[in-house]
C-alpha cells in the first residue's frame, strides 16, 4: 500500500489516499506516487498564480492529477484539450467521476466551436432550399431535423446517427463568417449563445485549443468571453500548442472561403434579391477565378514557398484575376446589402476577403513568412510568424492567473528548454514524472540491423522485410506508423501482399479508408488487425490490451527541410549563429517519436514491441538523444530476442 507524504495538503490526501475518496468510489483505483506529487505541484502553482510545465509519462494519471486541484482550488478554471474526443471524455466521464467522488458542488460546462452546434437559421435554409439531391444526404438532413426537435444543446456529437463528416453538417451549422449575430431572427434561441452563457456561469469550462486561441484573438477586439473571467488555465496535450498558436497568430486566405461566400451569397440573393440580374454573373466569375487559382498551383497537394508560387507561370495572373473578380462582385453586392441581414453579412465578408488578399500580397513584415498550401479542392495562402513566443507571452499578460501546461511529451531527455523557448515560458517551473509502468518487463525497443539509409529508394521495402517476421510473431494487432503518405501507401501494398502470401486472414486497415474513430473501433474489434497510418495515428490514439502488441515506426519524423516555414526558420537561425538542427529540428523529432512510442503500452497489463527502423537512431551522434528520450524498455538489435519475448506470453 502506497504511503502518502505527511506534507501533502489534506484535501489531496483525502482524494488520493489508499482509503480516500477515489479508492472508495472508483473500482480498481490505486494510489500512484507520481500522480499525487503532480497534483500537489499543480495545486501549489494555482494558489501562487504561477506557471508550471509538467510532463507526465503514460499511466501517471495526469487527468485526475490536474482535475482534483482544479475542483478544489477555487476560482474559475478553463481546461483546454487538444482534441474534441478528449474534450467529450473529460466532460462526460472524468469530470463527473471526480466531482462525485470529491462531493464538490461546482458547476461545469462544455464549450466547442460554433461549427459543432446546429444553427436554427441555416437549418431552416437547408430545409427550404432542397439543395441535397443525394439520397443519403437527404436522409442525413431528415435525421438532423428530428435531432433538432429534441436536443437541448444542439451539439452535433450527440446526433450519433449522422456521420461527423457528412456534407450536410456544413449546411446546418454556422461559421464566424456567415453567422448573422444579433441580427439573426433566432438569436435568442441560438445553441452557440446558450453554450457560451453556460460557460460564463460555470466554475470549470472544458474547451479545446482551437477555441481557446479563437477567444484569445477576440481579446484584441475587446469581445473575448472566457479569458477575462478565469483564474487558472490548464492545457492538456500541451505539446500541440506551438503549432496551433502559429496557426491562430498567423493570417490566412483560402479559395474555400471564396466558394463558401459565393454559395451563401447565392442563397441570400434568391431569397432577398432575385431581381438583381448583375449579381449572378459576378458570383459565377468569382467562383471560376477561385477554382482557376487552385488549379494554377498544380494538382498535387503540397506546400509552396512564396517564390515557388510566383515562379509558376499561371499563378500571378490567376491571383490578379481573383482580386479583380472579388472587387467586381463586392461592388454589386454593396448595392443589395440593405435588402437583408444575410446579404449585408455577405458584403462584409467580401470586404474582409478583399482586405485579407491584399494584405497577403503586400506583406513584408520582418519575422513573418508567406507561403501557400494546396489541398484536394482548395488553396490556402498563409502569413506565419517564425516565432510565437513574444505574441503568446503578450496574450498571457494583462491579468494574474495560473497557467498549467501538461502532456506526456514535452521534454527532451528530461529537459524543457525547447518547449519553453517556443512559447516564451522561460521563467516557468517544470516538473517531470516518469510512467509507473514496468517498461523493462512489459516492452522491448527493437532497432533492427542492416537497413539502408532512409533516403534509399528501396527503404520502405527494406523496412517491410525487416518487420514481416516480427509481425508474424506478434500475438495481437500492429500499428505501422509512417512519416509520409507516400510511404504509408507503399507499406500498405507490401503488407497486403505479404499477408496474402502467408494465407493470413487478419484484417488490414489504411488511414483514410473511413473516419478515424470508425477505423480505430474496427481495429480494436478485430483484435489482431494491422493498421497503416501517417501523422493522424502518431498521437491521441488509445488501444489497450493485445489488440495492439506491435508498433513499427519507419523513420525518425524530421520535418522536411524544404517546408516553406521551416526553411526560412532554419535560415534565420543560421544567420543568428544558432544551430537550427540541434535547437529546433531534433527536439521536434524527439517529441514526435515519443508520441508514436506512447501508443504501445497503455495499461499495467499491456505487453509489446516498439520497432524503430531508422538506422540514424544508432549510427548518428544525434540519434542518442532520441534513444535516451524513449521509455526505459529493454533494448535489443536481435530479432531472436523479439521473437522470444512474444513466445514468452504470460499466463
Amino acid at each position: 500500500m502506497t504511503a502518502l507524504s505527511p506534507a501533502l495538503p489534506p484535501e489531496l490526501a483525502a482524494a488520493f489516499a489508499p482509503d480516500g475518496a477515489f479508492a472508495a468510489t472508483i473500482p480498481g483505483f490505486r494510489t500512484r506516487t507520481q500522480q499525487v506529487e503532480m497534483a500537489a505541484r499543480i495545486l501549489e502553482t494555482m494558489r501562487q498564480q504561477g506557471i508550471l510545465i509538467a510532463e507526465a509519462g503514460t499511466g501517471t494519471g495526469k487527468t485526475f492529477a490536474y482535475l482534483v486541484p482544479a475542483l478544489l482550488a477555487g476560482g474559475k478554471v478553463i481546461v483546454s484539450t487538444g482534441t474534441k474526443t478528449l474534450q467529450d471524455q473529460l466532460f462526460n466521464k472524468d469530470l463527473p467521476q471526480v466531482r462525485d467522488a470529491l462531493k464538490t458542488p461546482i458547476q461545469i460546462a462544455l464549450l466547442k466551436g460554433r461549427a459543432n452546434y446546429l444553427c436554427h437559421y441555416h437549418l431552416r435554409q437547408a430545409l427550404t432550399e432542397g439543395r441535397f439531391g443525394n439520397r443519403e444526404e437527404v436522409g442525413h438532413l431528415a435525421r438532423i431535423q428530428r435531432f433538432f426537435k429534441t436536443t437541448r444543446t444542439g451539439d452535433k456529437a450527440e446526433c450519433g446517427n449522422v456521420p461527423e463528416d457528412s456534407p450536410v453538417w456544413f449546411a446546418v451549422t454556422s461559421t464566424r463568417d456567415n453567422c448573422l449575430g444579433q441580427e439573426c431572427p433566432n438569436h435568442k434561441d441560438c445553441f452557440v449563445q446558450a453554450a457560451r452563457r453556460e460557460a460564463m456561469e460555470a466554475d470549470l469550462v472544458v474547451v479545446n485549443h482551437h477555441l481557446f486561441f479563437a477567444d484569445v484573438m477576440l481579446r484584441d477586439e475587446g469581445v473575448a468571453e472566457l479569458l477575462p473571467a478565469c483564474n487558472t488555465v490548464i492545457f492538456d496535450e500541451a505539446h500541440q500548442l506551438p503549432e496551433i498558436a502559429s496557426l491562430f497568430f498567423g493570417e490566412h486566405f483560402s479559395t474555400t472561403q471564396i466558394l463558401d461566400l459565393v454559395r451563401d451569397a447565392t442563397v441570400e440573393m434568391l431569397e432577398n434579391a432575385r431581381d438583381c440580374l448583375d449579381l449572378p454573373p459576378r458570383l459565377a466569375a468569382l467562383e471560376k477565378a477561385a477554382r482557376d487559382l487552385r488549379l494554377a498551383a498544380g494538382m498535387e497537394a503540397r506546400r509552396f514557398s512564396l517564390a515557388q508560387l510566383e515562379a509558376r507561370p499561371e499563378f500571378p495572373p490567376a491571383l490578379a484575376t481573383l482580386s479583380e473578380s472579388l472587387s467586381a462582385a463586392e461592388a454589386v453586392l454593396k448595392t443589395q446589402a440593405e435588402r437583408g441581414e444575410g446579404l449585408e453579412r455577405c458584403w462584409q465578408r467580401m470586404r474582409e476577403l478583399i482586405a485579407g488578399l491584399a494584405d497577403w500580397r503586400n506583406d513584408v513584415r520582418p519575422g513573418w513568412v508567406r507561403w501557400g498550401e494546396t489541398f484536394s479542392q482548395s488553396l490556402q495562402l498563409n502569413a506565419t510568424p517564425l516565432s510565437v513566443a513574444d505574441i503568446f507571452r503578450k496574450q498571457m499578460g494583462g491579468h494574474l492567473r495560473a497557467w498549467i501546461f501538461t502532456s506526456a511529451t514535452l521534454a527532451v531527455q528530461g529537459r524543457f528548454e525547447h518547449y519553453q523557448t517556443e512559447l516564451g515560458l522561460w521563467e516557468a517551473d517544470t516538473g517531470y514524472w516518469e510512467s509507473p509502468f514496468d517498461y523493462p518487463s512489459q516492452a522491448i525497443l527493437y532497432a533492427p540491423t542492416g537497413l539502408p539509409e532512409p533516403n534509399n529508394q528501396s527503404y520502405t521495402e527494406a523496412v517491410a522485410e525487416a518487420a514481416f517476421p516480427v509481425l508474424d510473431a506478434a500475438p495481437g494487432g500492429a500499428f505501422f506508423l509512417c512519416t509520409s503518405l507516400k510511404a504509408m501507401r507503399r507499406m500498405h501494398e507490401l503488407l497486403r501482399a505479404h499477408l496474402a502470401a502467408q494465407g493470413e486472414t487478419r484484417p488490414l486497415f489504411l488511414q483514410g479508408e473511413c473516419g478515424k474513430n470508425e477505423l480505430l473501433e474496427r481495429f480494436r474489434q478485430a483484435g489482431n488487425g494491422v493498421l497503416v497510418g501517417s501523422q493522424s495515428f502518431w498521437e491521441g490514439v488509445d488501444v489497450r490490451g493485445e489488440a495492439l502488441s506491435l508498433v513499427v515506426i519507419d523513420k525518425l519524423p524530421f520535418a522536411p527541410p524544404d517546408d516553406p516555414v521551416l526553411s526560412v526558420r532554419i535560415e534565420e537561425m543560421r544567420k543568428a549563429g544558432r544551430n537550427a538542427f540541434v535547437e529546433y529540428q531534433l527536439p521536434k523529432a524527439v517529441i514526435n517519436v515519443k508520441q508514436g512510442a506512447g501508443r504501445l503500452i497503455r495499461t499495467e497489463a499491456d505487453r509489446g514491441v516498439l520497432m524503430i527502423c531508422d538506422p540514424r537512431m544508432l549510427n548518428k551522434p544525434y540519434g542518442y538523444r532520441v534513444w535516451r528520450s524513449l521509455p526505459p524498455m529493454k533494448r535489443t538489435r536481435e530479432l531472436a530476442t523479439v521473437l522470444a519475448f512474444f513466445r514468452a506470453r504470460p499466463e
